[in-house]
């Protein structure tokens, strides 16, 4: 057998010396140091970070959505006080007309405003205020009252409800847990 084909070859005294070169600074790497990471390993840490990134991303998505559908509800508020805010002012009947069909609503004097996708919106009104039976209204009058009702905003388990007091004509947001 020749030497060179060996690992290491007997020296002087029974002790072994290694043929290969001696690392930076003289000390001889040891088997353990010179070792990786196996394939099984790396496989593992790769699948930790997978479920780590979808984890984080669901969660994230989740709140963008409900925030998009709290925006758009808060939206619906402020175009409801406008309308009242402009009965009050022009001494006026004004209406705020909500098209289920085409998923909008329209201020007076203001373009249509489209709700977001993947909601289900629902419209309570006065009987009277009924254009079809996918679109109706909400009127207000010059003393600030109305003929009341609420718009609901639904995703999901969750639901958003701006409700107008008839006799008042406020107009307020609740969030309901459970539907």
């Amino acid at each position: 057998m020749r030497t060179a084909d060996r690992e290491t070859c007997p020296g002087p005294a029974g002790h072994r010396a290694s043929l290969r070169p001696p690392a930076a600074g003289g000390a001889v790497p040891s088997r353990a140091a010179q070792r990786g990471f196996s394939l099984l390993e790396l496989i593992a840490v790769l699948v930790l970070i997978g479920i780590a990134v979808t984890v984080a991303s669901v969660s994230v998505s989740k709140s963008l959505g409900s925030a998009k559908i709290q925006a758009a509800s808060r939206d619906l508020v402020a175009a409801l006080r406008y309308t009242r805010g402009q009965a009050i002012v022009k001494g006026q009947q004004k209406t705020l007309e909500v098209d289920l069909e085409d998923m909008s609503y329209t201020a007076p004097g203001k373009s249509a405003v489209k709700f977001p996708d993947k909601i289900e919106v629902k419209l309570l009104t006065a009987q009277s205020e009924q254009i079809h039976e996918k679109a109706g209204r909400i009127r207000f009058y010059p003393d600030g009252s109305s003929t009341g009702g609420h718009v609901s905003i639904i995703s999901g388990a969750r639901e958003w409800r701006v409700n107008v007091g008839w006799l008042t004509g406020e107009v307020d947001l609740e969030e309901l847990k459970e539907r």
